[in-house]
């Protein structure tokens, strides 16, 4: 495959230089601080795919929704198929190298309305990521304390928790941006290193492992449902929810050098760094579980907990849970820091209820502040309804999928769409461009359906599948407040930026 990723042509201005004046040729006058550089720009995306933080949260899910041979073959599938989307979406990320990213994207495209739907399609799965990841680490926060000093994980406790992680993960961001690269950086290697540590303990300490057979083709059916082809579908969740949010290298994209290149490679290299360790941990968990129901019924409450128990003991498994929760802290610390971008972008354009609120940025760190704390406030709401329902968490993470993967799809189809208008950056995928491109729109068009349907058999109030809900109820708002909004909200480039900059200008406190 030949893809360019040559720099601009430029030579005389330094790339941090020739990035504010693109950004200023999309409309956009610089007001944050350009201080990543290109390894902390693909670290905050592989932050938030983070293999640590979604194989291990949905691994329960897994258990029943398919069983082994699901989870490995489903996640080498779902993988390719992913990198395919995140490559088009480089591509286009390449040409229009923004915080608002997608939903300015589309707005470029395909017009105003494109760019409105895409931009509540991408903030729902943003802040859904949020409230999944944080309740993630606090769901593995009470297992360990379970494990340490039977602490009872209730609904109750886990949501103090839960909220205990938002609230830190507000304050790391409020430091500035350079605080957030630096712990992404640590990241990377705490995540791959983490997975060398726990596949190697798991290979060497326990005496007995599953067969080969056992691991690549058990099928494991528990969720009610008799037909193994929709099971092994709504099984591929665990995959598509963990290969979500490599956008992040985007939305930091005007805090980044060199952004059109750094970005788009950021993406990509966020997916296949993630697509081979990933592959790695499920394959080291799976093999390692001692007693499969034992697993799945865990009184911790977390199944990947009573596989590392099970196979090396309390102190061992104490050990390797710190690595976890760690590894789901900097993801959920990573992903607070691209949706406060989006938050930010959108109101810059005036998109948002309280848009000149959301849009001022701290003088002293360049961080979209009230941005911040708006993001972590609305995923605790949507964390609410897990103190009501043990399908809650499933829900959550449902939405974070539904909710960004058809964003990633539709700036790549307007750019399929638009054909030789659409001018390309530094960073694109040649002949390819086409093939790849209509892979990654199919691809979003079968996830998206898939995963709005029920996980479980029968359908009740307490197993139903609330994504599909909470993706009317903000294709609903959104509409809504179009009709309000519409006379105000506008992105520069298409009805200039007088009004936009100077009331930039004022937002910055």
């Amino acid at each position: 495959m030949s893809i360019s990723a040559s720099t601009p042509s430029s030579t005389a201005p330094g790339p941090q230089k020739d990035e504010e004046a693109r950004l200023r040729e999309l409309g956009y006058q610089p007001v944050l601080a350009r201080r990543m550089g290109g390894f902390g720009n693909f670290a905050i995306s592989f932050s938030v795919i983070s293999i640590l933080s979604g194989c291990m949260t949905l691994y329960g899910f897994g258990m029943s929704a398919g069983g082994p041979s699901v989870m490995l073959w489903g996640w080498a599938g779902v993988g390719l198929f992913v990198l395919c989307v995140g490559m088009a979406l480089a591509e286009v990320t390449s040409a229009y190298p923004t915080s608002g990213a997608l939903y300015y994207m589309a707005d470029r495209l395909g017009g105003r309305k494109w760019g409105w739907y895409t931009g509540w399609l991408n903030l729902l799965g943003l802040l859904g990521a949020i409230a999944g990841i944080d309740y993630g680490a606090a769901l593995f926060t009470g297992a360990l304390l379970n494990l340490q000093w039977g602490f009872d994980p209730t609904p109750g406790s886990t949501m103090v928790i839960f909220l205990c992680i938002l609230l830190l993960h507000a304050v790391l961001n409020l430091f500035g941006v350079r605080l957030v690269s630096l712990l992404n950086s640590i990241s990377v290697w705490w995540h791959l290193g983490g997975v060398a540590v726990i596949v190697g303990v798991l290979a060497v300490v326990p005496s007995h492992h599953q067969s080969p057979s056992f691991v690549f083709t058990e099928f494991v059916n528990g969720t009610g449902w008799e037909n193994p082809v929709y099971v092994a579908a709504i099984g591929l969740l665990l995959a598509q929810y963990t290969f979500c949010g490599y956008d992040a290298s985007a939305h930091l994209s005007e805090e980044t050098s060199n952004a059109s290149v750094t970005a788009a490679k950021g993406i990509v290299r966020a997916i296949w760094v993630s697509w081979v360790a990933g592959f790695v941990l499920l394959a080291g968990l799976t093999f390692a579980i001692q007693d499969y129901a034992g697993t799945q019924n865990s009184a911790t409450g977390v199944p990947p907990a009573q596989i590392l128990i099970d196979a090396l003991g309390t102190a061992g498994a104490t050990a390797m849970l710190l690595i976890v929760i760690a590894a789901q802290l900097f993801c959920g610390n990573a992903e607070v820091a691209a949706a406060s971008r989006m938050v930010f972008a959108f109101s810059r354009d005036n998109a948002l209820p309280g848009s000149a609120l959301w849009r001022r940025v701290s003088a002293r760190t360049q961080t979209p502040v009230p941005a911040v704390w708006l993001s972590v406030a609305v995923a605790a709401l949507l964390a609410v309804p897990s103190l009501y329902s043990a399908t809650a968490y499933g829900a959550v993470t449902a939405i974070n999928v539904i909710g960004i993967t058809p964003a990633y799809a539709i700036p790549i189809f307007l750019k399929l769409r638009a054909g030789d208008r659409f001018e390309r950056g530094p960073w694109h995928l040649g002949r390819w461009s086409k093939p790849i491109g209509w892979i990654a729109v199919a691809w979003v068009a079968v996830v998206t359906v898939l995963f709005l349907l029920p996980q479980s058999s029968p359908v009740t109030i307490d197993s139903m599948n609330y994504a599909s809900i909470a993706l009317v109820a903000v294709l609903v708002l959104a509409t809504v407040w179009w009709f309000v909004a519409r006379r105000t909200y506008s992105t520069p480039v298409a009805y200039g930026n007088a009004r936009e900059q100077a009331e930039i200008a004022e937002g910055i406190v």
